[in-house]
């Protein structure tokens, strides 16, 4: 079994930046895909970004892109979402997520384990 914990969420200025880190415990994710999604009040739950095991494939939500950077450390088994440029539209709790799976995926169906999310709140 998979367990995943987020950490580094809190409340920024519109035009600021937050380092989101995941890490996983329990049995090692190196080899498949990993992915940061996020949840808005009242709306489903939403691609952000995914990596694949070396780190040199990685796909990113068109909203975010040129703003956020996803990154893991295989040795440590944890994997990083830097913020930057936040805008109040980014507010929302974002989760980390593991596949089981080497391959991207930005479906969150293709994901087996999730974290219990962390609160990002970007003030205009």
């Amino acid at each position: 079994q998979v367990q995943l914990v987020e950490s580094g969420g809190g409340v920024v200025q519109a035009g600021g930046s937050l380092r989101l880190s995941c890490a996983a415990s329990g049995r090692a994710l190196s080899g498949n895909a990993m992915g940061w999604f996020r949840q808005a009040p009242g709306k489903e739950r939403e691609f952000v970004a995914a990596i694949m095991w070396r780190g040199d494939n990685v796909e990113y939500a068109d909203s975010v892109k040129g703003r956020f950077t996803v990154s893991r450390d295989n040795t440590k088994n944890t994997m990083n979402l830097q913020m930057n440029s936040l805008k109040p539209e980014d507010t929302a709790v974002y989760y980390c997520a593991g596949r089981n799976f080497i391959g991207l995926s930005t479906t969150v169906r293709a994901y087996a384990y999730w974290g219990q999310g962390t609160q990002v709140t970007v003030s205009s």
